[in-house]
């Protein structure tokens, strides 16, 4: 039997989603979330999550923002709406090597600070929000942010598990090629990743999930990562993301009868895999 980490994404986006995140973690449905750390109630979040979290076998990491439509921690992130670039800005910039490295690094540390703030320990894990971790300019200041803030957390690689593509999965696909030598330069630093990632699909697509959970969770490896995006909608997340309904729909099948047996049919348990437990156990 395989061990796969199942990190919901998007903790304290909103009441909605967290609560979702927290009822899954409790009825031992996922064993891992990534925080968002650049919105109000972030200490009532953490001190929630905590509680759910105790004596159970979670990652709970920081989900590094630096795209969506609210403001940045620092100032230098913020465009003239006062907000995030949208992902297209930051892709751009990145790839063209544009992007403010200095503003980066200064948001980046200020959402370590808050998680440092609200939750009295580093993180046990670090990604990105759309996976922005992984890109130019950010990706150093990611790297150099976990190194000294939280050493011995293990990083996102979203470099897809070949057997975790859907279809072509142009989507997968892309993450992936932007992922390239990410755990190299993280294992430079002393730093771990997950082994393969599985998870990426098209959200306005018609997809059965819990077929889709299926695929993702047998095509990823002893020690990969499949990323979902469980959650209860309400007006906060309708203010500030385009993922909605869907969230409703995740959280449907995690939360199911059917878990179960989508678990034994991948041959997975929900028992983080050894090297990345010793790093946040440590």
């Amino acid at each position: 039997m395989k061990h796969v980490v199942l990190c919901a994404d998007d903790y304290a986006i909103s009441p909605g989603v967290s609560e979702a995140i927290r009822r899954l973690i409790t009825a031992r449905r996922i064993n891992a979330t990534s925080v968002m750390t650049v919105f109000d109630g972030l200490i009532e979040e953490a001190d929630a999550l905590k509680a759910a979290a105790a004596e159970r076998d979670v990652s709970i990491g920081l989900h590094v923002t630096l795209t969506g439509t609210f403001p940045p921690l620092t100032r230098g992130m913020a465009g003239a709406n006062g907000c995030f670039p949208a992902l297209s800005q930051v892709v751009l910039a990145a790839l063209s090597r544009r992007l403010d490295a200095k503003a980066v690094a200064a948001e980046v540390e200020a959402q370590f600070e808050a998680f440092l703030t609200a939750f009295g320990r580093p993180p046990d894990h670090v990604d990105g929000h759309q996976h922005v971790h992984v890109l130019p300019v950010v990706r150093k200041a990611v790297l150099a942010a976990t190194a000294r803030f939280a050493p011995r957390a293990w990083l996102r690689d979203v470099t897809p598990a070949k057997s975790a593509l859907h279809g072509f999965d142009a989507k997968g696909r892309l993450i992936g090629a932007f992922a390239s030598g990410f755990a190299r330069d993280a294992a430079r630093l002393g730093l771990a990743t997950n082994r393969g990632f599985g998870g990426a699909y098209d959200f306005s697509a018609d997809h059965d999930f819990a077929t889709l959970l299926t695929h993702f969770l047998k095509g990823v490896p002893d020690g990969g990562l499949v990323m979902v995006h469980p959650g209860r909608v309400d007006d906060p997340l309708t203010a500030r993301d385009p993922l909605t309904q869907q969230r409703e729909v995740e959280y449907a099948v995690l939360h199911g009868a059917t878990l179960r047996d989508i678990l034994d049919a991948a041959d997975v348990s929900l028992a983080l895999p050894d090297g990345l437990r010793a790093k946040a156990a440590a």
